[in-house]
């Protein structure tokens, strides 16, 4: 199968929110109802104006979504000034999955940073999700420290 890895534009948006709402956490969290809440349409023309951010999406031959993640890079004073990718929301549509596409898309975006003379990909994924954690795995990432999080909507903390 032929993909094409692109960068997303406001109209791949829907679809984009459809993938990330499609898993057990999604589903708490998003809201893919139609129309689609102006939310994703804000966020999204942030992230596009940002140099430091790429969403991307993953399209078959037919010209269909199957795929996203974001990366964005992040420049910091510890390592010498230096420049670190972070992969996040990273989803393969879930008729596709065990097709190696997961691997593709993680590769392109660990080539990207490369590109950007990024010295350390980075990623946090639930531990409420196995699968994941043995696939980054597989793609040589070590959980090398202990991620902590602080929500600061306690709302929204009470349906996840």
């Amino acid at each position: 199968m032929s993909v094409v890895i692109r960068r997303a534009i406001r109209e791949d948006i829907p679809a984009i929110v459809k993938l990330i709402a499609s898993d057990p956490l999604g589903k708490l969290r998003e809201n893919a109802a139609e129309p689609l809440p102006d939310c994703y349409y804000r966020a999204f023309e942030h992230i596009d104006k940002d140099p430091n951010q790429i969403l991307i999406v993953m399209e078959n031959d037919k010209k269909e979504i199957i795929g996203t993640l974001q990366l964005t890079f992040i420049r910091y004073l510890t390592y010498q000034g230096g420049l670190r990718a972070q992969i996040e929301g990273v989803r393969i549509r879930e008729d596709q999955r065990g097709k190696q596409l997961g691997e593709k898309i993680i590769r392109w975006a660990i080539q990207k940073a490369r590109n950007h003379r990024a010295h350390l990909v980075q990623l946090t994924t639930d531990k409420k999700r196995p699968k994941a954690v043995a696939f980054y795995h597989k793609l040589g990432f070590i959980p090398s420290h202990e991620g902590m999080k602080l929500h600061l909507n306690p709302g929204l903390d009470k349906k996840i």
